[in-house]
Formats: C-alpha cells, structure tokens, sequence
C-alpha cells in the first residue's frame, strides 16, 4: 500500500472484531530499534485500544530482520492467535538489503502457509531511516498500527 495520502494510523474501530479474547504474539527486531520501537508502540497501543489485556501480548526480541523468521515460528508454538513480526530494513550500498527483504518476506510467507497461526509482515524496507521514521509514529502515522488491526481481522478470521 503506497503511504503518500495515507496515514497508517487511521482506521475505523467499528469494522473490528472484538479482540478481548486473543492471544498476540509480537516479535521484534532489535535492528534500526528507533523505527522498531516506534512500530511495537503503534501494534500494542491499538492492541490495547481493542481491548486486548495487557497480559495476552507476548514481546520478543530478536537481533535483526532476518532472525524474525526464526522468532515468529518459535512463537507459533506458543498459545498465541496471531504473531506480528516487526522489523526495519534501510537500504545501504550493497546487496544484502535485497537479500534481507527477500528472505524475510518469503520466511513469513512460508509460516503463513505452513501453519496455522496467521503472522502478520510489519517489516519496513526503506530506502532511508527518515522514511522508517516517518512510517512508526511519524508524518505518515505508524504501520505497526495497521499490522495490530490486520492482526485482530486475522485472528477472527481463523476462527470462523
């Protein structure tokens, strides 16, 4: 979704399932951790917002982008409903951003695939870190706010 006219942070509460009784799992990359902070702040406010109790939100932390895939198939296994990996790529000189940005995205999409607790991709792949910022809390609002309602819609989702 392309953030420019958008804010990420704008969503009609009405549309949401009632979440009070979900289990969340948030996995968390310690890499470029200004953005990813900002991005976990947004997931658990909303999280809270609907009614989420504090105590059914497990935090994780993992080094960087690319161990969120091993972090959130760990949280899987957890009594959770739904897992949001929050990550932050910046683009730099070399190759290994697309390396990064591939790979995660595809590790996320194979747990999506394989298994059956839904995890949702709130990974920035920025070309600079005032992009990142401008996306957790910033001029455009904060993804993790968005990837917190994916969650909820998710979590409601599997159990229909």
């Amino acid at each position: 979704m392309a953030t420019v006219n958008n804010n990420l942070s704008e969503y009609d509460k009405a549309s949401i399932p009632n979440a009070s009784n979900y289990r969340f799992g948030i996995v968390v990359s310690e890499w470029n951790d200004t953005i990813t902070e900002g991005l976990f702040k947004g997931a658990y406010d909303t999280l809270i917002e609907n009614n989420v109790e504090p105590g059914n939100i497990t935090r994780w932390n993992v080094p960087g982008s690319f161990e969120l895939i091993y972090g959130c198939k760990k949280m899987q296994r957890q009594r959770v409903d739904v897992v949001i990996a929050i990550g932050s790529v910046i683009q730099g000189e070399t190759k290994h951003f697309d390396f990064v940005c591939e790979g995660v995205a595809q590790g996320i999409k194979d747990l999506n695939v394989l298994h059956d607790v839904p995890v949702i991709f709130c990974v920035l792949t920025d070309n600079n870190k005032q992009q990142g910022l401008d996306r957790s809390g910033g001029i455009h609002g904060n993804k993790g706010t968005e990837a917190a309602v994916a969650a909820i819609k998710m979590a409601f989702l599997n159990e229909q």
